[in-house]
């Protein structure tokens, strides 16, 4: 029986080497609703999307009351990923509430919204952000 590797492989850059004060943040909310089975596949598509981004990055995860083990799970990203922060619902108040409550927690000049089971392409977010910085208010992918 061999050791079981971790669901979190992907390397991750310092948010160190991107603290220049020109840079801005932006804000990547989450909403989780017993994911624990995809929370691997989601860090490991999402973290080097933000990591490639020329920007500062905060990936706020919610557990809207989640009954598995989600939200240990999303706990233990914390201690791998810097940049997650969890928010922990009390029971599950649904997506709009879970959404919501994480822009509430941001701290970026750009929010960008999408769900955990990686139905939105974790790659758009580059283009959505190139579309913000070159002066759009609102992007939308669709």
């Amino acid at each position: 029986m061999g050791i079981m590797p971790s669901i979190f492989d992907v390397e991750v850059q310092s948010l160190a080497t991107k603290s220049s004060n020109h840079l801005p943040t932006v804000s990547i909310v989450c909403p989780f609703f017993n994911e624990s089975e995809g929370i691997g596949s989601f860090f490991s598509a999402v973290i080097p999307v933000l990591d490639a981004l020329p920007a500062r990055y905060e990936l706020i995860c919610v557990d809207d009351g989640s009954t598995d083990d989600t939200l240990d799970l999303l706990t233990e990203a914390t201690a791998k990923y810097s940049s997650v922060k969890v928010l922990e619902l009390s029971r599950n108040f649904g997506k709009e509430a879970a959404v919501t409550a994480g822009i509430d927690h941001s701290s970026g000049e750009a929010v960008v919204i999408i769900d955990a089971d990686l139905q939105d392409p974790p790659h758009l977010i580059a283009e959505m952000y190139d579309q913000w910085v070159s002066g759009f208010d609102v992007v939308l992918a669709r």
